[in-house]
């Protein structure tokens, strides 16, 4: 038998419940989970998914002027004309799916 050592980490409960309620629906147990994450970091030399600084802060509504709240507006509307957009059912249905919701 393969020995283990343990590790000890502080997470958020809600993080942590929303983590458990994922791997419980793949079968994965925490600890395996956590497992494959660190060979990973191993196998990548690095952490094995892209971290970086956002390029745009999210918009603050309360902070915008209100010509940088217009502006974003039509970008919105503009957007919504050129069809690049969705239905909140169908952003419902996608999450529900997804992440089971």
């Amino acid at each position: 038998m393969q020995r283990t050592s343990s590790v000890y980490a502080r997470v958020e409960p809600e993080i942590k419940e929303q983590a458990e309620q994922v791997l419980n629906k793949l079968g994965i147990p925490m600890s395996n989970a956590i497992g494959l994450f660190l060979r990973q970091i191993i196998i990548q030399r690095g952490i094995p998914f892209e971290m970086k600084l956002p390029t745009r802060k999210p918009l603050a509504i309360g902070a915008m002027t209100a010509e940088e709240l217009n502006a974003e507006l039509e970008k919105g509307y503009a957007s919504s004309l050129a069809g690049r957009s969705r239905s909140l059912a169908d952003v419902v249905a996608d999450m529900q799916r997804d992440y089971g919701i």
